[in-house]
């Protein structure tokens, strides 16, 4: 991103993320950064000493020299800012990060021909390990394109994707770390129960997810795996078979519908049926 500098309207953990990535990839990055907030100094002034980036709380005075302006702010805020970011822009770049903000809505509130992108990390982005899916706008240059996979780069990997798949698989690589993280503490407490301390459980069990899925990353195939580690009529099946009768796979399909229902607004189990199949 030779000679870009990037304004970031909001400072939070995915502003910070984003920050540190580019800042890791690039370490002189750090002088062509600007973080915002309005009200939270504090935050501004620990940002300022942990990356040595510029930091303010009046955004609008930024914008004439930002050529990308990250919008890191929560969605209710977006309509606020975007009708004062009207205004400023000229061609910068604009992203942002908040759920259910896609480029259309985007494009519809700023001048016409801006380019857009509409980015969705998850947790992992704090450690450069996000799978963040993407969606575009219409107006979107070379130029724009490059610095676009900078930033997704900075904190992992990513997929293109359209408005509405952002807007439907965010439910599975956004949410759905927390449903690991929740099997997981089940296992623990599952391991504790035999009598180990919660620390041997925890280690145990952190350490047995992260082989799965390096595992499963490795065979690209997690039936493969399911089947390596399972005997037929043996005691991991018996496991599975619990499983199954539980429908674990229905309560997973539906976690991640009432995700859907409640990001998106009203959404049918079908809509994740046409999504999968078309």
């Amino acid at each position: 991103m030779t000679n870009q500098k990037v304004l970031f309207i909001g400072a939070g953990r995915m502003a910070e993320a984003i920050a540190a990535g580019l800042i890791h990839t690039n370490a002189s990055m750090n002088e062509r950064i600007v973080m915002t907030n309005q009200r939270d100094k504090k935050r501004l002034a620990e940002l300022k000493e942990k990356y040595v980036v510029d930091v303010t709380q009046d955004w609008e005075a930024e914008v004439k020299n930002a050529t990308t302006i990250v919008l890191a702010m929560p969605p209710e805020v977006h309509d606020e800012v975007l009708e004062k970011l009207s205004k400023l822009v000229t061609n910068q770049f604009v992203i942002t990060v908040a759920a259910g903000i896609g480029p259309s809505y985007l494009e519809e509130r700023l001048p016409a021909h801006t380019a857009v992108a509409w980015i969705m990390p998850n947790t992992a982005a704090t450690i450069g390990e996000s799978i963040s899916l993407y969606a575009v706008g219409s107006s979107l240059s070379e130029s724009h394109k490059q610095a676009l996979t900078v930033i997704l780069n900075s904190i992992g990997s990513s997929q293109l994707c359209t408005e509405d798949e952002v807007r439907y698989l965010t439910a599975i690589t956004g949410s759905a770390p927390a449903f690991v993280a929740y099997f997981s503490e089940a296992l623990i407490d599952s391991a504790m129960s035999y009598g180990v301390s919660k620390e041997i459980a925890q280690k145990l069990v952190v350490q047995m997810m992260s082989g799965s899925a390096n595992l499963i990353k490795h065979a690209a195939n997690p039936s493969a795996v399911r089947k390596q580690v399972t005997t037929p009529g043996g005691a991991t099946a018996e496991g599975l078979k619990v499983m199954e009768q539980h429908r674990f796979k229905e309560m997973i399909h539906r976690a991640v519908d009432a995700t859907n229902s409640k990001a998106n607004g009203s959404i049918k189990g079908v809509k994740r049926e046409k999504l999968r199949h078309k």
